[in-house]
């Protein structure tokens, strides 16, 4: 069973098949039943393996429970152990029966101290003994509650927004909560369905009824509505009670598809931006095939690098198909518009060196495209003024994380810069790095080449990633 519905290894399963061997002692032990699940590989599911009960304990399962598939919402304690990889309790779960239980569950390591599966131990949970007022009514907790003056109190489902509906074994509504009698009739178009099975006024129903009496849920489409339909068995009443509790999602499923049209659309205007981008650096670059003086050429060449810097952005959103918050990773873009700069600059021998010390850096659009023309002016300067007369040269690209500040280094071994001078470019990174980034731009004294610096804080729109 592991190899079929798990990605456990020969020995890992080994080792399970050596626990299996001494469940049955711990559950004469304990009086407790034992089971092992092991999570299922293509399914947010675990799966029963191994079980072992106490031979003098009347049995809390009429039939064996392996292979049964175990859902989060009904046992949270086994996916705690899994998740958290501890311990886990709740002194009331839900059985693949219906059954109330006390259930402790500890997680199994491998050699690698990876969770493999979990030990749970489970203890029926004594159930009070009811008034006979009580005794006929197919489930006390959820019906109305008829207080000394005979005035009917609506308990906690009467509130409930989700369907609360209880049949018989003949399927046939016994109760509903308001919510409930509104979906059947909404639905079937009935008023009246007491002498009806459920499953014939709404058959999409018969694959929840058809799984006999486990606990089980499904999602279900019909009619253009989505809903999550939950099934309990009830077996401790004079007749076989089935509860149902069914979610509408319905508006849930609207306004996600509502926010996949936007996203799409927001996709397809990044992709018409970078096109309308690649189109205007074309032209640009027609421009440039004609007579211009070398003055110009450097213009155009710079105004070129501005707008590849600014697609680059949209380049590296677009090339998520998941990336539905538009996040853009700094450190990739810095590196993209780095290596073309330098790769079309007049001295093809300057040498680009990234530093950045494994930081995950990411930022929305808007700071991406400030954090992309600032990059580019600065390198730009450090390709046009740094190494005059010279072949060779580095220029370094460092990234720095401390608390809540990021810092941008970018320096070159070159010439050095004589004194700071007012330019269009420097003009553009100023205010780009305090009104877009709400940063400090500084030129650090250097005995050699020039060392420039940006600092700006870590924000909703700019954030580090951890492992």
């Amino acid at each position: 069973m592991c190899r079929k519905y798990t990605n456990l290894s020969a020995t890992d399963i080994e080792k399970l098949i050596e626990l299996e061997a001494t469940l049955s002692y711990y559950a004469e032990l304990t009086d407790c039943y034992m089971f092992i699940d092991c999570m299922m590989e293509n399914l947010p599911h675990a799966i029963v393996v191994a079980e072992a009960y106490p031979k003098k304990q009347h049995g809390l399962y009429e039939k064996t429970v392996i292979g049964k598939f175990v859902f989060e919402s009904f046992e949270p304690a086994v996916f705690s152990a899994f998740k958290n990889r501890e311990k886990s309790s709740i002194p009331r779960a839900i059985t693949q029966e219906g059954l109330t239980v006390e259930q402790n569950v500890i997680p199994i390591f491998n050699e690698l101290q990876q969770v493999i599966a979990v030990l749970i131990q489970e203890k029926q949970v004594e159930t009070l003994t009811q008034p006979d007022d009580f005794q006929n009514m197919p489930f006390a907790l959820i019906e109305h509650i008829v207080a000394p003056n005979l005035q009917p109190i609506p308990v906690v489902s009467d509130l409930l927004v989700e369907s609360i509906i209880l049949t018989n074994h003949e399927n046939k509504v016994i109760y509903t909560n308001p919510a409930g009698y509104r979906f059947i009739s909404e639905l079937s178009g009935l008023e009246s369905f007491e002498q009806i099975a459920l499953d014939k006024i709404l058959p999409f129903l018969q694959e929840v009824y058809a799984e006999g009496d486990d606990v089980f849920f499904l999602e279900i489409t019909f009619d253009r509505k989505s809903f999550i339909v939950k099934k309990i068995p009830i077996r401790n009443q004079n007749d076989k009670v089935t509860l149902l509790i069914i979610q509408d999602l319905t508006e849930l499923k609207l306004k996600e598809n509502e926010l996949t049209m936007k996203t799409f659309a927001i996709r397809e205007i990044h992709h018409r931006v970078k096109n309308n981008l690649q189109t205007v650096t074309s032209l640009l670059r027609l421009q440039m095939r004609n007579e211009l003086s070398a003055s110009n050429v450097t213009a155009f060449q710079e105004a070129l690098n501005r707008i590849y810097s600014i697609s680059s952005v949209y380049e590296l959103i677009l090339e998520n198909e998941d990336n539905a918050e538009e996040k853009v990773d700094v450190i990739a873009l810095s590196k993209k518009i780095g290596h073309k700069m330098v790769g079309t600059a007049s001295s093809p021998s300057i040498q680009l060196a990234f530093h950045h010390e494994n930081i995950q850096l990411f930022c929305h659009s808007k700071k991406a495209v400030s954090l992309a023309l600032i990059i580019c002016e600065l390198l730009q300067n450090a390709l046009k003024y740094a190494f005059v007369g010279r072949t060779e040269g580095i220029i370094d690209i460092q990234f720095f994380y401390n608390e809540s500040t990021i810092s941008l280094h970018i320096s070159d071994n070159g010439v050095g810069m004589q004194e700071v001078k007012a330019s269009f470019g420097m003009e553009i990174i100023t205010r780009l790095v305090e009104y877009d980034l709400a940063g400090t731009f500084t030129i650090v004294p250097s005995e050699r080449g020039t060392h420039t610096q940006i600092q700006f804080p870590v924000s909703e729109e700019v954030f580090i990633v951890n492992d």
